[in-house]
């Protein structure tokens, strides 16, 4: 009797030490799982441009590129603070950001209303779309000759170019989202006794969203390529003037700096965007999370 007593009393406790190292083993695997969950999406972002970093120091330092072709990391620091000093830096950039602020502004204000007008409406479809699919297929820097003709060489030709090259990938992706949007809301839309322009408001503009930012990032990708170009034609201030400046004197880590600028603006534009997109399509998320 005090045999089977005592294996009973123990077995409880065998039992649940047993269960509970089971449940140790298991978690183990998940706990491991969440920690890697837990590094920061922005911080994840910023692995490949230190590795990119890395790689450029690396041939650098090891004379794999030559100092006259590819200035170091180190160098173009010197010559990023010395830039900082004297000022050159930030006023060519603040002028840089003007413009391609104000072009990227011009430029995807008339590619969702051109986008709109096309999608909508029939007869939008026909005066427009042919129209403007013949642009897109022109490379906008083969327009500068006649740019420059028109507008001179101020500031209007360069904010000109930003735009165009703006306005065709907004126009395309809010073009498509708008045509692709699902036909069964749309029914849904008339069936409730929607009007039209409550159906473009509540149903077809929400839909297009995500070909809009779509279009967005590329826009933004699109605007600081384009600013470079135009910022070396006739252009006295300006991050694509000061490469231009450093060119002709052949200086190289000057060179590397503006691009490292390009590289960093293209960057955190581009990061904003997502974080725009992410607030704006929160419906979306959660009906994927479902």
């Amino acid at each position: 009797m005090s045999v089977e007593i005592g294996l009973n009393e123990r077995s409880p406790t065998t039992d649940e030490s047993l269960r509970l190292g089971m449940d140790d083993r298991l978690a183990t695997p998940v706990r491991s799982r969440r920690a890697r969950r837990q590094v920061p999406h922005g911080l994840g972002r910023l692995l490949g441009p230190v590795v990119l970093v890395a790689l450029w120091f690396v041939a650098t330092s090891a004379g794999w590129v030559d100092a006259r072709t590819l200035a170091s990391p180190a160098a173009v620091w010197d010559a990023a603070q010395r830039l900082l000093e004297t000022g050159q830096l930030q006023d060519n950039l603040l002028v840089s950001l003007q413009r391609a602020m104000t072009g990227l502004a011009i430029g995807v204000t008339v590619g969702v209303v051109l986008a709109l007008v096309s999608g909508l409406t029939r007869v939008g479809e026909f005066l427009l779309d042919a129209n403007l699919q013949m642009l897109r297929s022109m490379p906008i820097l083969a327009l500068v000759p006649l740019a420059i003709v028109w507008f001179g060489i101020g500031e209007e030709v360069k904010i000109l170019l930003v735009s165009l090259a703006v306005m065709f990938p907004i126009y395309l992706n809010t073009h498509a989202a708008v045509r692709g949007v699902d036909s069964r809301f749309v029914d849904l839309a008339s069936t409730v006794g929607l009007g039209r322009i409550a159906l473009v408001r509540r149903v077809i503009l929400p839909g297009a969203l995500p070909g809009f930012f779509t279009g967005l990032r590329f826009s933004v990708a699109i605007a600081w390529l384009v600013l470079v170009v135009s910022e070396q034609i006739n252009a006295s201030s300006g991050i694509g003037y000061l490469m231009t400046q450093a060119r002709n004197i052949g200086q190289t880590d000057v060179i590397m700096v503006g691009l490292v600028v390009y590289a960093l603006l293209g960057l955190i534009s581009d990061t904003l965007v997502r974080l725009l997109e992410r607030k704006a399509l929160t419906w979306q998320s959660t009906l994927q999370s479902r």
